[in-house]
């Protein structure tokens, strides 16, 4: 035996307000939309008939009821029980159940989202296709009731009445329903008058004065206005290129309008997420919203579209870069983090990173460009610690090297590569800089290897072999460069002492492949601590000295520290304390 389900009205309802709309206020678009898709409807029939929405508070009565009156296709007695009574029926979807395009309204629910802030429903209307006017009732427990009365209304249309819920009398007060539907249905093709005031504009307002429209939109005045359009889904508008301040994670808020009606001002997916800094205005005839109409499906036909107009904003920044340098200048200091992600995959905003946008480098800041003018290949460092520690000694020595440890500089830099050739870019590794260091006179170094070999216990113990070179600037005493291989093979031990057995035989094969200290710690025989080193006679001091000089180059480099590179800091401050107090007592 077959059975129908049965719908509980009070569940579908809050259902609605919990999780498929956002916020009561839904309700006036959702009228709106039904009152516009219904004088489309009657112009499909009458192509002369007239287009206007009357919306106002009731004053008679004094129980806060909102009245909307259209001009549109009304309803048959037989529509009122198909359409409004059944959860889901629409009368915008043809016999095989396709969406009409022509309509904002697909999914059936639009009037219940009335109950959002209404307790009871009243509706009188008239169809264009003739017979005598209909009354219908409703109220939010489920119960409603259909009568023929053909004095309730003499033209063709449909006049809605809402009588508020318990708490929700505010959304039907005459300032609330003003904003609501300036907010929603200020662009709507029709006439929308509201306590007698004609809302609607004949234009959408930022094609009078872009910028002005943006800035009462954005609440700032963006750094330029972008006409964009995607005629096969009948999308018009501007994206608006924020001045700054924005960072690469914020989420994009775009203002989408469907046919003309207001989808939501948070809209995301609409751009490219390399376009962060650009906030988009649309109006839209086919791209489809969501049930709730508060957001975008994400179909084919939006992945389109964000291609598209992630393409027209990169063809302005090439626009802008070949028309107006300083401004281009201006907003790549804004907004670099987009521009760099784009030139990861785009060629022409790499050429246009590599011809303004500032990076670090010994010389300074300075372009791609500039660098490469004065040094050839881009030598460059993936790394912001090891750039910082080895830039004083690189720039001594007369090399150039580039900063690449920011977000998407190092795959820049081999986007480069992939363009230009090998030639272009080059990563420059630590052990490049020490061999460009000088050697020491023959007899400090003679006598500071003498003084490294009393301290090898101390070097041991923190898996470092000293150097002496001779480099400037000499106030620097010492220079902590990374071996790979040593650090690596470190890191297997580490791992290996708290392994089970056959983990722990496994790893210690790998570690022995390996060779060479982890870290290399470059003593600056130019620095006059380094020379009094060479001529110290105490064991205990010299183990002490050049402990200290370990921990002072680490903590330069910015490397993370141990629990006993903590403890050889500790160690070292407090002997040299104690030596430094005991000498005076």
């Amino acid at each position: 035996m077959a059975h129908t389900f049965g719908v509980d009205l009070r569940g579908i309802i809050d259902l609605l307000s919990h999780h498929l709309y956002s916020s009561p206020r839904v309700y006036a678009r959702e009228l709106l939309q039904n009152a516009v898709d219904a004088i489309t409807a009657r112009r499909a029939l009458q192509p002369d008939a007239p287009g206007e929405v009357v919306v106002e508070p009731v004053d008679s009565g004094g129980d806060g009821t909102l009245r909307i009156s259209d001009t549109g296709i009304g309803l048959t007695e037989r529509e009122v029980h198909d359409l409004l009574s059944t959860l889901g029926r629409t009368s915008k979807r043809d016999d095989l159940g396709f969406a009409r395009r022509g309509f904002l309204g697909q999914f059936g629910v639009g009037l219940l989202s009335a109950f959002l802030v209404a307790d009871r429903i009243r509706l009188v209307s008239r169809s264009a296709r003739g017979g005598p006017a209909v009354r219908w009732t409703a109220d939010a427990a489920g119960n409603y009731e259909v009568e023929v009365d053909d004095s309730a209304r003499a033209e063709v249309g449909t006049t809605i009445e809402l009588v508020p819920s318990r708490d929700a009398e505010h959304w039907l007060e005459r300032d609330v329903v003003r904003a609501l539907v300036a907010e929603y249905g200020e662009l709507l093709p029709v006439r929308v008058v509201v306590a007698g005031e004609v809302l609607t504009a004949e234009e959408p307002p930022w094609t009078a004065d872009a910028l002005a429209y943006g800035e009462r939109v954005l609440g700032v005045r963006p750094f330029d206005a972008i006409p964009v359009e995607v005629p096969t889904v009948g999308l018009t508008g501007v994206a608006y290129v924020l001045p700054g301040g924005v960072h690469p994670g914020a989420r994009q808020s775009h203002r989408v309008y469907l046919k003309r009606m207001l989808v939501g001002d948070a809209i995301e997916g609409l751009l490219p997420e390399w376009a962060y800094f650009v906030r988009c205005v649309v109006d839209s005839s086919a791209l489809r919203p969501t049930a709730s109409r508060e957001a975008l499906y994400q179909d084919e036909t939006l992945l389109a579209v964000r291609e598209e107009l992630g393409r027209q904003v990169r063809d302005w920044l090439v626009r802008l870069d070949a028309t107006d340098p300083e401004r281009t200048a201006a907003l790549l200091d804004a907004h670099h983090l987009g521009i760099k992600s784009l030139a990861r995959v785009d060629d022409e905003m790499l050429r246009l990173v590599e011809r303004w946008l500032p990076f670090e480098t010994t010389d300074g800041a300075q372009s791609l460009r500039q660098f490469q003018r004065k040094h050839g290949a881009v030598a460059y460092v993936p790394d912001v610690d090891e750039f910082r520690q080895l830039a004083p000694v690189a720039h001594a020595q007369g090399m150039g090297l580039l900063n690449a440890g920011y977000a998407y500089d190092a795959e820049i830099m081999d986007r480069l590569v992939a363009l230009d050739g090998p030639a272009a870019a080059r990563r420059v590794a630590p052990t490049e800089v020490l061999a460009a260091l000088g050697d020491p006179e023959p007899d400090v170094e003679r006598a500071l290897r003498d003084r490294l070999a009393q301290a090898k216990d101390v070097l041991e113990r923190h898996d470092c072999e000293a150097v002496p070179r001779d480099f400037d600037p000499g106030s620097l005493p010492a220079l902590l460069v990374t071996n790979v291989e040593g650090e690596r093979r470190r890191d297997v031990e580490e791992v290996g002492e708290q392994a089970d057995p056959l983990w722990a035989e496994l790893l210690g094969s790998l570690a022995a492949s390996g060779s060479g200290a982890a870290r290399r710690l470059v003593l600056n025989c130019r620095n006059p601590l380094v020379r009094r080193l060479a001529g110290l006679t105490d064991p205990a001091l010299v183990e002490l000295t050049v402990e200290s000089l370990y921990v002072h180059a680490l903590l330069q480099a910015r490397r993370p520290m141990r629990p006993k590179d903590t403890a050889a800091l500790n160690r070292s401050f407090l002997e040299l304390l104690d030596r430094a107090v005991g000498g005076h007592a």
